[in-house]
């Protein structure tokens, strides 16, 4: 049964200010306090999704782990990418799909290499039979003061995991995506409003939004569409492990006007609109998900 009671949503997923806590890149969700929602006890399917396979980056946390929540909670089979390091959080998801009645299919590795993403989605395609929904979700966030500490190598890096990344995988994919397929990116609100200490960041949700807009016009002639949401300050792995200067953790989202973060669960939605056939004639379109904070 979906829940049809009215609430308000200042007061949904609230939280005063959170704890002091600071953890490795990339992070851990399960050793986070207070663990982010990403619909694992709320998110209730309808069949959006039936028969559908997906590949969601970046699926064993955070957003991209909500996505995979509702994806196979609506239908579809799932592959996930993640980190070797997440394992534990990727176990998880496997667990909560498959209780969903869905294949679910972890393929750890590093989306920073080329040969990494082709074998990514070869073996995608092989495990669920196809391939017609493609998130491209997984990103590196690191927070620094000033232009002068950026390292080169960590800007580099920034670029290959949240840019270049997404060349390669929709290259390697474009040849088993069919008529109907959807791609869906993961920009930012920082692509329009950047923070001054996510200086490395904020330039390749930018770029993003640009490759996916530029992408949608290129493959709508073989039926494909492509679409981008931007979130907001979302309370996610990324944030505690570096994401965020640590002097801005406790009160992390309240300088929105719902004066609370978002969760990953708030975002579910919006992958599985842009994955199903009631966005038909939506692409090249970036889908706010931000507290309130403009994206244009």
């Amino acid at each position: 049964m979906v829940d049809t009671v009215v609430h308000d949503p200042t007061k949904e997923y609230t939280s005063s200010t959170y704890p002091k806590q600071e953890q490795p890149a990339p992070g851990l969700q399960s050793r986070m306090t207070p663990i982010p929602n990403c619909g694992e006890q709320t998110y209730k399917g309808s069949g959006k999704l039936t028969g559908r396979k997906a590949l969601i980056t970046g699926g064993d946390s955070g957003i991209a782990r909500a996505a995979a929540i509702a994806y196979a909670r609506e239908g579809a089979d799932v592959a996930i990418s993640y980190l070797p390091y997440e394992q534990p959080d990727a176990d998880e998801v496997k667990t909560l799909i498959e209780n969903a009645g869905q294949k679910a299919v972890l393929i750890p590795g590093d989306l920073t290499n080329e040969g990494f993403c082709q074998q990514m989605i070869d073996q995608t395609v092989k495990a669920l039979d196809g391939l017609d929904i493609l998130v491209l979700s997984a990103g590196m966030q690191q927070a620094y003061e000033s232009i002068s500490d950026i390292p080169s190598n960590i800007l580099i890096k920034h670029f290959e995991t949240n840019v270049f990344s997404m060349y390669w995988i929709v290259k390697a994919a474009l040849k088993h995506l069919p008529n109907g397929a959807s791609i869906i990116t993961t920009s930012s609100v920082e692509a329009y409003n950047p923070s001054p200490d996510l200086l490395a960041y904020s330039p390749t949700k930018s770029a993003i939004v640009a490759f996916t807009k530029g992408l949608a016009k290129q493959l709508i002639h073989q039926g494909i569409r492509v679409n981008s949401v931007a979130p907001g300050p979302i309370w996610t792995p990324l944030q505690i492990a570096g994401g965020q200067l640590q002097k801005n953790i406790a009160k992390f989202g309240q300088d929105t006007i719902y004066k609370r973060a978002g969760q990953p669960a708030e975002l579910a939605a919006a992958y599985v609109l842009l994955a199903s056939a009631e966005s038909s004639y939506v692409t090249g379109q970036v889908y706010g998900v931000t507290g309130g904070i403009p994206i244009a």
